[in-house]
């Protein structure tokens, strides 16, 4: 058990490293590729790639159930935000730095909580109130250009946008999780690109020469199809909620990047806006860890002795540990059961 955990934080790791490479691979290839179909082939890349892996898959029954009719909408939620998304995102970096870009698409946090409080009722902790207002404070920062005269980034609120939609896709995905992972990706990739390729025809955007096609799907391949593969792997193991917390370092690798590939300049801005995501980053974490508890509880069990017309309660207590959202928990209870004799 202590291997898997090891391998599935790895891999919690490796889906993190994989998807920071997309914000600077995307800003150096969008010199040659236009936006939307940019997204396009990223999503591509990432259905095609999957699915092929899925044809060499040996034991093809212990890849999950298949989506039924009942995940329908959500499946079709999940990719009509995913074509937007991206989008959003690439006409975003034309205008914004791949380093500010990475650090605010960690607003997909805020997103998620939001939408998950409003839309599907679910709690949030007051640590994660915290994470939240620090977070939107630190993006706050970043979308303007110039403090002094407040200058709006046109480029950062595209990628605010794309966060947003993520946000939303989170809360749908999470419905149709259990299914599947290769069918979902590979859906999810395949007609996403589909979605994204048609707004680029609609918008006058043209293919890209060969090399760059290629490398735009390549990229696709290991940022959103191979980090989406692993992230569920380690998700399997470590759950949902320690995963996230891994995947958390993200922007700050892909923003590290950035400024030793790019080199783009650090400004004060930048800097106070990195402190103040980090904290509140480091919070999201930490609020994700703490699911553990102990709690001590009583159960009363009533039943009747044949010969008899009495009945009596057995009452015991016990301390257990658990996790999970909202202290949900699944344990089975062992009973000492006293045998009574009838007398009379």
């Amino acid at each position: 058990m202590y291997k898997k955990k090891v391998a599935a934080i790895f891999y919690a790791i490796l889906a993190a490293v994989f998807y920071a490479v997309n914000m600077p691979a995307s800003k150096v290839l969008l010199k040659n590729v236009e936006p939307a179909m940019m997204a396009a082939l990223l999503y591509l890349g990432a259905g095609i790639g999957i699915g092929m892996l899925f044809l060499f898959y040996k034991d093809k029954n212990n890849a999950g159930e298949n989506l039924t009719r009942e995940d329908l909408p959500y499946t079709i939620s999940m990719i009509v935000l995913d074509i937007i998304a991206p989008v959003f995102l690439m006409f975003g970096l034309l205008y914004t730095t791949s380093a500010n870009a990475s650090l605010l698409n960690n607003f997909e946090i805020v997103a998620t909580s939001m939408i998950a409080l409003v839309v599907f009722k679910e709690m949030i902790s007051k640590r994660l109130w915290i994470a939240v207002f620090l977070v939107t404070l630190s993006s706050a920062i970043l979308s303007f250009e110039d403090m002094s005269s407040l200058k709006f980034s046109w480029g950062s609120l595209l990628v605010l946008l794309a966060a947003c939609c993520w946000g939303l896709e989170n809360n749908c995905t999470r419905r149709i999780s259990s299914r599947n992972v290769y069918e979902i990706v590979t859906l999810k990739g395949i007609f996403s690109g589909l979605g994204s390729f048609v707004i680029s025809q609609i918008s006058g955007e043209h293919l890209p020469a060969f090399q760059y096609c290629i490398a735009a799907l390549i990229l696709g391949f290991f940022a959103y199809g191979l980090s989406i593969f692993f992230y569920i792997k380690a998700q399997n193991v470590l759950g949902a909620a320690k995963t996230s917390a891994y995947y958390a370092i993200a922007p700050f690798i892909g923003a590290l990047l950035s400024f030793v590939f790019l080199k783009e300049a650090l400004t004060v801005n930048y800097l106070a806006a990195l402190v103040i995501m980090l904290l509140g980053s480091a919070i999201v974490v930490i609020d994700t860890m703490i699911l553990y508890h102990t709690h001590k509880h009583t159960h009363t069990i009533t039943h009747t002795h044949d010969g008899s017309t009495h009945t009596h309660t057995i009452a015991h207590s016990h301390v257990h540990s658990h996790f999970g959202p909202n202290g949900q928990h699944r344990h089975a209870h062992g009973l000492e059961i006293t045998t009574h004799h009838v007398h009379g």
